[in-house]
């Protein structure tokens, strides 16, 4: 079988990157047809190897975040260990790092280390905070953007207290808009032949991802409406909310201002609740008391059939609705499988197929392609041969504890 061509295919990155936010690029990346160069710490590897559920001795962690990158072990606290990264370095079009501040400096891999050795190199640091935030010095995780950014406000429910999901919103969204920066920085480096550092971080990728809703909580100096989303004005209000059917089983809505009387009368529910002064969805932002009336009454609606009949109700009107799917259910619509969302990857070690993301990314002439992640060390011999290691120096660099 011939190796596919990606769109990324030729561009080489040499990434020390950990956890989530750090990782998932270059995942991304490898998908797409890059070599990426991961370098782990010898005998012990990224912390997160374990991580996850195990099947066997693969992590549904590790593999999710380092699937088709190839793996280099490395003592970066020795001078050979220095002296092999730089080496990558030289031919290298990228470099990734994701350690708490002061780490890389002490280590050699900084921007004005390795700038010099490839000026043209495009550096991409991510960090918790940011660079420049006073707590930019701490290190932190997901939870850390979440919790700081205003997410946990944006899925909260009346009443309850805020908290962080369970979905890591903050590492994903930080590795993709890692991921787009760095195709930024380097289409500009093939433009002007000079390199630069990219920062982002977990707080500022979460902070973006609250978009318009951000920026109407901070024109308007009020929270948003949380526990369904009306939006808009008092005026022309809109909904996008979740309700349960007869069964218990939710499906989500949305409805722009000037479909909502429409909708109403489409799933006969104008009437009722025109009688109980509730037709008006602008009432929601006249008080939490209207807001609540309102939203419980169409709960209570909602609640008299199943939720298939409501959803071709809208649907039929062109309106906005779909089921609401647990993962596991998310892993088997067939709207995820048929874009290849979802796909299979054969292991050998356990003998069969398993589940595992597929490709948000359809291209017509260059297809993602979707592999295994490495074991430690696998790629040691492969990449220090390039370098012109012989089979004796790298013998000696695994007696010296390099490699």
């Amino acid at each position: 079988m011939s190796e596919i061509n990606g769109a990324l295919s030729g561009l080489k990155i040499v990434a020390c990157s950990t956890a989530q936010a750090g990782t998932v690029p270059y995942m991304l990346m490898a998908d797409l047809g890059a070599e990426v160069i991961k370098i782990e710490t010898p005998g012990k590897g990224d912390n997160n190897r374990g991580s996850g559920y195990l099947m066997g001795s693969t992590g549904s962690f590790f593999e999710t975040n380092n699937r088709g990158v190839k793996s280099l072990t490395l003592n970066l606290k020795s001078d050979k260990g220095q002296k092999i990264l730089h080496d990558l370095v030289k031919d290298a079009d990228i470099f990734g790092q994701n350690f708490r501040p002061g780490i890389a400096e002490k280590l050699n891999f900084d921007y004005d280390t390795l700038s010099k050795i490839n000026p043209k190199i495009v550096y991409a640091s991510v960090s918790a905070y940011g660079p420049d935030a006073p707590d930019g010095h701490l290190p932190g995780t997901d939870a850390v953007g979440q919790a700081l950014s205003g997410i946990a406000e944006a899925y909260s429910i009346p009443g309850n207290n805020l908290r962080t999901g369970v979905a890591s919103v903050a590492d994903e969204s930080c590795g993709i808009l890692t991921f787009g920066g760095i195709l930024a920085a380097y289409i500009n480096a093939q433009k002007t032949g000079k390199g630069q550092k990219l920062e982002t971080s977990l707080v500022g990728s979460a902070f973006r991802l609250l978009g318009w809703t951000m920026t109407t909580a901070m024109w308007s100096n009020k929270p948003p409406i949380t526990g369904a989303r009306i939006n808009g004005t008092r005026k022309r209000p809109g909904i996008a909310a979740c309700f349960n059917d007869v069964d218990g089983k939710p499906f989500a809505l949305q409805l722009d201002p000037d479909d909502w009387q429409e909708a109403m009368k489409e799933l006969n529910f104008f009437d009722v609740l025109q009688k109980e002064n509730l037709i008006d969805l602008g009432l929601a932002f006249e008080s939490d008391e209207k807001k609540t009336q309102i939203l419980s009454k169409l709960a209570e609606l909602f609640s008299t059939n199943k939720r298939d009949h409501w959803i071709s109700i809208l649907r039929n009107a062109d309106m906005i609705s779909t089921h609401v799917n647990t993962m596991l259910e998310a892993s088997n619509d067939p709207n995820l499988k048929e874009n290849n969302y979802v796909t299979e990857v054969w292991y050998p070690e356990l003998n069969k197929n398993m589940k595992v993301h597929g490709t948000p990314w359809k291209f017509s002439k260059t297809p993602a392609n979707i592999k295994r992640a490495p074991k430690l060390g696998e790629h040691n011999s492969e990449l220090l041969n390039k370098l012109g290691y012989s089979e004796k120096d790298i013998q000696n660099l695994i007696e010296d504890k390099i490699i």
